[in-house]
């Protein structure tokens, strides 16, 4: 996929995730979404930062003790704070626009909109397709064996290969399905193992497991 269609497909995801957020209850901001201690606002709340700026970036760094991954946690918790009406308001503002944060590429937006964006719909129960070549596209951000995600290292000895679009990745059993699915299982989320099939689901699946206590 070429960067002027992934930015297409940022945002045609950020218009569509902002007429969800207008479409939320009370208790469905509440809602815990698929990662970890956030709820469906702190995702929302964290998609509005994707354009933060070097010295708001630095400061929350510093502030976070040089710690990125409190850096992204502690942002979006103080985002979360602005009334709910405002998260719409906030990404529509971010269509058309190619800014990213400090030292990222388009490759991030884009799998920050299709990632959270089933963080969000999956717990909800709302239908949210992903594009199967957009998902493809974003892989090359998480499968390589890089920081933060480290796919190719964490989920070696499986062969992935999705099933509505040419990916495929990894040797060993297969494991299946959608691109969107794969790509939710590939950044940690094991709620995308449900759609997913082939012979080497019940091996992956036991690997993710957590460890039970006898």
């Amino acid at each position: 996929m070429e960067r002027d269609e992934a930015w297409q497909v940022i945002d045609a995801e950020r218009g569509t995730l902002a007429d969800q957020f207008d479409d939320l209850s009370p208790a469905e901001w509440q809602t815990p979404s698929l990662c970890a201690d956030w709820r469906v606002r702190d995702v929302a709340a964290h998609l509005t930062l994707s354009q933060t700026g070097m010295l708001a970036a630095t400061v929350a760094l510093v502030r976070a003790g040089g710690s990125f991954n409190r850096m992204v946690r502690d942002t979006a918790k103080r985002q979360a704070r602005l009334p709910t009406e405002q998260y719409s308001v906030l990404l529509r503002a971010m269509i058309g626009s190619r800014r990213t944060a400090p030292g990222l590429t388009h490759l991030e937006p884009l799998l920050d909109v299709l990632v959270h964006g089933q963080d969000i719909a999956v717990p909800l129960g709302r239908a949210r397709p992903v594009p199967p070549r957009a998902a493809a596209a974003a892989t090359a951000r998480v499968w390589p064996d890089r920081w933060p995600f480290r796919a190719q290292r964490r989920l070696h000895g499986f062969t992935f290969a999705a099933t509505d679009t040419d990916w495929s990745a990894g040797r060993g059993p297969l494991v299946e399905g959608p691109m969107g699915a794969i790509l939710l299982l590939l950044t940690g989320r094991s709620a995308a193992l449900s759609q997913l099939g082939g012979p080497g689901l019940d091996e992956l699946t036991a690997r993710l497991s957590p460890a039970r206590k006898v």
